[in-house]
């Protein structure tokens, strides 16, 4: 492979774990909300949608986290320290906010008061962070990034 594509291959990998992961967040938060509601959701359906939002609702996500990393990940790479603990906190931190951020611009600009259904809740919107988070860990991993 050229050596020209090597450092988007992380990039890659992290928004696809991120998206993926919080696909299937948000789609367990939508079943929970239902199942509030009074909904049966038995664990067939469950993985079902599961599997039907990682399709549908991916490409929604991924488009959020691409903005998000295309920020957050080399901005962290170059301002977070050179090596150990605090660089690996830095990333974290930065997954995190990055999709924070991208949150509340996309709820900005929705047509409705939020885009993303886990968002509605700080439980919700916490676990996408999480999802980032990894997201961002699996970059610098994999980029050299973190050291």
């Amino acid at each position: 492979m050229p050596q020209n594509y090597r450092p988007w291959l992380p990039f890659g990998l992290a928004v696809l774990v991120a998206t993926v992961l919080g696909s299937i967040v948000q789609t367990q938060f939508n079943l929970a909300a239902l199942q509030q509601l009074g909904a049966d959701i038995p664990p067939g359906i469950r993985l079902r949608t599961t599997a039907h939002d990682l399709l549908g609702f991916s490409p929604t996500l991924a488009a959020l986290v691409v903005a998000a990393f295309l920020v957050a990940l080399p901005l962290t790479s170059w301002l977070a320290p050179a090596q150990g603990v605090l660089r690996w906190l830095a990333f974290l931190l930065a997954g995190a906010l990055a999709m924070l951020l991208a949150l509340i611009f996309a709820n900005a600009v929705a047509p409705m008061p939020t885009l993303i259904g886990a968002n509605r809740s700080l439980a919700g919107t916490l676990s996408l962070m999480f999802c980032s988070s990894l997201g961002s860990l699996v970059f610098a991993r994999f980029s050299g990034a973190a050291r």
